[in-house]
């Protein structure tokens, strides 16, 4: 494991969940659970942030402690796992810019299928691969459809996502970038050809940023945990932070230390030696 630079007792933490904290077979270990819990009550605040929305997180509701916030679907929402996943904020993606990118994905690489994740529930073309048979959603007959609701109207869209067959999933995300990165934030998590497609500037830096400055936290005085592209920015914002042994290279060359891998508890690792370092 590589060591982070950290000039200052961490204040809070914030991880990613999928290749992360939990393991591959998403359970959240036992070790994991007590450090976690030994963190909080050190006093420091643990954040999990992640691109799962907020529906998908009953298996860690039960390990955030007094604040009971999340930040989820990669900083479009922030909800209160206290209270059933609750909504507290929302900063989504405008319907006419979300047009704007399904035409111009249809037209950069054709194939492609989308589906789109309101603040009411998930929505997919009847082509779109059924990547989490839990979770159907409803079916409509092109995303184009859904979106053309005047902006305002129904449900926020928080996340619009984009998966192609063919393509390999690093370029897919390239050709996306570059005929559509200039109308929304683009990203991916998924091992599959799968973009995650957010608000312009929305990140799970942005909002961990906006959550911190709401506690008075500043960057310095976080520790940031991650190991796919969706967490590259949330990684370099962190004063200090950690790639997994699992992770992505774009996140080995963002964060400033290395960890374990998620199924060796990387990121009790870390939280161990800080909790040890503070006594």
């Amino acid at each position: 494991m590589t060591p982070a630079t950290d000039p200052r007792t961490p204040r809070l933490i914030a991880t990613d969940l999928d290749g992360t904290l939990l393991r591959d077979d998403k359970s959240v270990s036992a070790r994991t659970v007590a450090a976690l819990a030994a963190a909080e009550d050190a006093g420091i605040e643990v954040f999990f942030v992640t691109g799962r929305p907020a529906r998908w997180m009953e298996v860690v509701s039960a390990h955030v402690h007094g604040h009971g916030l999340a930040i989820c679907a990669n900083g479009a929402a922030v909800v209160d796992l206290h209270d059933g996943g609750r909504l507290l904020q929302a900063h989504p993606l405008e319907r006419p810019t979300a047009l704007d990118v399904v035409a111009a994905l249809r037209t950069a690489a054709p194939g492609t299928t989308f589906a789109v994740e309101t603040t009411a529930g998930f929505h997919h073309e009847p082509s779109y691969p059924p990547l989490f048979s839990h979770d159907a959603g409803t079916i409509v007959a092109a995303a184009e459809k859904l979106l053309h609701a005047e902006t305002g109207a129904g449900a926020p869209v928080l996340k619009l996502l984009a998966h192609h067959r063919e393509l390999a999933p690093d370029a897919f995300l390239d050709l996306a970038r570059t005929h559509a990165g200039s109308l929304a934030s683009l990203t991916r998590s998924s091992p599959s050809s799968l973009l995650e497609i957010s608000g312009p500037g929305v990140s799970k830096a942005s909002t961990l940023a906006l959550c911190c400055a709401e506690r008075g936290i500043s960057a310095a005085e976080v520790v940031a945990f991650g190991d796919m592209p969706n967490d590259v920015d949330m990684l370099r914002w962190a004063g200090t932070s950690y790639a997994m042994g699992n992770a992505h290279p774009d996140v080995l060359a963002a964060a400033s230390g290395r960890t374990v891998a998620n199924n060796e508890d990387g990121v009790a690792v870390v939280i161990e030696r800080i909790l040890q370092g503070m006594r």
